[in-house]
């Protein structure tokens, strides 16, 4: 009987494992921001406040929080692919809850159900990665799940347009009487369906299975995706690993500077400055920005997505430069650029005319050269931040934490950048950069 090389498959399997890792990003950045062009019509059928609005928008972030301090353990316990099938569960879930919501609380329940299938798959695609890929490969398919998060977000966003125009307007129903608002959560259904198929053929990782004693299981895995010949040596490496790592703790990142190791707050530093730059602003209210200085909802939803295109583009660029011109060049270039890309968004602003409606509803109006000025303004804004301050931050504090330190979320919220974040940093001992 003539057997076939691994190695002649192994081109397709990796394959198999760049498609399921995308379908987990692309769902990540879906999630996000689908909302964006749903904003304005929520609000009004529930007529919801600025504050409530601002906090359904913000409340899936609460799931990602959970999700991404729990996926970790619950992945040691139950193996990587189970985490893979029940985020992808909780993305169908929330897809169709928020769709079929019927008040704003509702709504908030199942946006936070979508956000731990955020947090769950932004931890565990990363590790298994890591874990699987054949190691010439594994830098690649981490860059692939940065460009798959900036396409969900560009597709949620493309459909977000798609569904308003078709309908004349995200508030006018659609299909079956339903609004449009509505179609844009549910679209999220499709991915997380193939998502989970994907997923569900998957091998587990060989990590998982030598803590759990599954060696010929590990050895299977091991020959036919990393295509490692001595199988045997492989296995004993990670045994020898498994049995020598100690039990993280969050007392290992205690320190003298108030507590902590100054590198610790160096890291949180970096997080709490990439949150405070604003760009949460553009990816979740730009449509309700550019409606609220004169554009008519089509052409800010179209804006919306040419900024999104922007955002993929210049995230290709960051993965393509960030090891050759290091990180604190491209954090130093990206802070000038995006404070003064914000100063002219705030000057054009600063133009803007300021109108009253019959019902008591202000809006702001802004015309001639300042639209422009504005736009370009905001463009530039995610320019300088999806090349620099978004991939390169997360990465930064990576690199700089104290291997063998304990997972911490610092990271949380996830920013749409392109840049997976987890509550591990990269090089920490919770989740190994070898299989």
């Amino acid at each position: 009987m003539v057997t076939k090389d691994p190695t002649s498959r192994l081109n397709a399997r990796v394959i198999g494992i760049c498609i399921a890792a995308a379908l987990g990003g692309f769902l990540f950045g879906f999630d996000t921001s689908v909302i964006n062009g749903a904003v304005d019509a929520l609000s009004e059928q529930f007529s919801l406040g600025a504050g409530l609005t601002g906090f359904a928008v913000s409340s899936a972030l609460i799931g990602c929080a959970v999700g991404a301090w729990f996926a970790g353990p619950v992945a040691n316990r139950l193996g990587r692919v189970p985490v893979m099938l029940l985020a992808s569960v909780l993305f169908l879930v929330s897809a169709i809850g928020s769709g079929l919501a019927f008040g704003v609380w509702d709504l908030i329940v199942w946006r936070v159900i979508g956000g731990l299938g955020v947090g769950a798959a932004s931890v565990i695609a990363p590790a298994y990665i890591a874990e699987v890929s054949p190691a010439g490969v594994r830098g690649r398919l981490g860059s692939l799940q940065q460009l798959a998060i900036v396409t969900g977000i560009f597709v949620a966003l493309l459909s977000d347009a798609m569904f308003a125009n078709l309908a004349g307007g995200a508030a006018e129903p659609y299909w079956w009487g339903l609004e449009a608002w509505r179609w844009m959560f549910m679209a999220e259904a499709v991915p997380a369906v193939l998502y989970g198929i994907f997923a569900f053929r998957l091998p587990e990782s060989p990590r998982f299975l030598v803590g759990r004693g599954k060696l010929d299981q590990a050895a299977q895995v091991l020959y036919d995706f990393t295509g490692v010949e001595q199988v045997n040596l492989k296995i004993q490496e990670i045994k020898d690993t498994l049995d020598s790592e100690k039990r993280e703790s969050l007392r290992d990142l205690a320190g003298s500077l108030m507590g902590l190791k100054p590198i610790v707050w160096v890291g949180i530093a970096l997080s709490v400055f990439q949150q405070f730059v604003g760009i949460n602003v553009i990816f979740y209210y730009s449509t309700t920005l550019w409606r609220s200085v004169g554009f008519e909802e089509s052409d800010a939803l179209t804006v919306t997505v040419i900024t999104s295109v922007t955002n993929i583009v210049v995230t290709i660029i960051a993965i393509l430069l960030v090891d050759k011109v290091g990180r604190r060049p491209m954090l130093l270039v990206g802070s000038v650029g995006m404070a003064v890309s914000l100063a002219l968004m705030a000057v054009a602003f600063s133009f803007a005319t300021t109108t009253t409606a019959p019902d008591g509803t202000t809006s702001a109006e802004l015309g001639g050269a300042w639209a422009t000025v504005a736009l370009v303004a905001a463009n530039a804004f995610v320019v300088f931040f999806g090349a620099t301050w978004g991939p390169s931050s997360g990465s930064c504090w990576g690199r700089c934490s104290p291997t063998g330190s304990a997972p911490v979320p610092w990271q949380w919220p996830p920013q749409p950048s392109g840049r997976p974040t987890s509550p591990c940093p990269p090089r920490s001992r919770c989740w190994p950069t070898s299989a």
